[in-house]
């Protein structure tokens, strides 16, 4: 399966979102597969990581932000669950849709869905596998905003930035950071 492919059946390949979104998707599938061979497990499936990594961010263009380009309605956050209904309606191997829908964040639970009212499914939207933690993990080093898309961001950094969001994704990121080795 190309990645790329899937992402040209929803973004014209020139437009600004598409060199957005291929640029970004290439810095986490690099990153990915840099977090999965520095933990020298041979079960992992590198080619998984890398195609997975290169879809988690299809469902931007059905959100509403403007700031990488993205016309659609719904908001910034519901774009992992839209782009798993994308990746599942191309008839893709389930666990594609999966990291798309549970990359989030550092994963979006039942009960943080529930205390903020947050606009989606009723479910937990958390990271089980590794490939879904390396590159949930791997996603939080970089940017899609024209400002700091070239820059990474430091681990610090990105616990303090989901601090701001949530403690709950703060702690959950910090155990996989230290567990990953990042």
């Amino acid at each position: 399966m190309d990645p790329l492919h899937v992402i040209e059946k929803f973004y014209q390949p020139g437009s600004d979102t598409h060199a957005i979104l291929v640029a970004h998707s290439r810095q986490v599938a690099k990153k990915s597969i840099e977090i999965a061979q520095n933990l020298d497990r041979p079960d992992l499936d590198m080619e998984f990581i890398e195609q997975a990594a290169m879809l988690h961010d299809i469902g931007i263009f059905l959100t509403a932000s403007p700031g990488i380009g993205c016309t659609g309605d719904a908001p910034y956050i519901c774009h992992g669950y839209l782009g798993r209904k994308l990746l599942d309606k191309e008839g893709l191997d389930p666990a594609f849709g999966l990291v798309a829908e549970r990359h989030t964040g550092a994963g979006i639970s039942l009960d943080n869905i529930l205390r903020h009212n947050l606009p989606l499914p009723r479910r937990d939207m958390v990271p089980l596998t590794l490939e879904e933690k390396i590159i949930c993990c791997a996603d939080k080093f970089f940017s899609k905003t024209f400002a700091n898309r070239h820059r990474p961001r430091t681990v610090p950094d990105i616990i303090v930035e989901l601090g701001t969001i949530d403690m709950e994704h703060a702690h959950r990121f910090a155990r996989w950071a230290s567990v990953l080795q990042l």
